[in-house]
């Protein structure tokens, strides 16, 4: 489960905009975890709450995922396709099945409330 070390790594990024900003707390936390992340949300979710339970400084906080949606680019037309299910079977402009993700592999902290 490498959710485990993507929420240590977080936490060394909170610790450190903590410690820039002079705070003690953390209050809440805002992910934004593209579907094409290859992160598992719940997995990512029970990595938190156990890992800040043993955490002054993050301990309570409420964590929110968000999720953008994947972009598809079609090689043929060029039309980009959004969507937060799988991959399309094909383009929906010109028909052509090969279509290339854009984005949606992100994982990125939005915005952190701390005290």
């Amino acid at each position: 489960m490498h959710e485990i070390s993507l929420v240590q790594g977080l936490f060394q990024q909170l610790g450190d905009l903590a410690a820039e900003n002079q705070a003690s707390k953390i209050i809440s936390v805002t992910m934004d975890i593209g579907p094409l992340s290859g992160v598992v949300v719940d997995s990512f979710r029970f990595g938190f709450d156990i890992l800040s339970a043993e955490s002054d400084l993050v301990r309570g906080a409420q964590l929110i995922v968000e999720t953008s949606p994947a972009r598809y680019a079609c090689t043929s037309c060029g039309n980009v396709v959004e969507t937060a299910d799988k991959k399309p079977d094909g383009c929906p402009q010109c028909g052509d099945l090969l279509l290339f993700p854009q984005g949606g592999d992100d994982i990125i902290l939005r915005s952190v409330e701390m005290e």
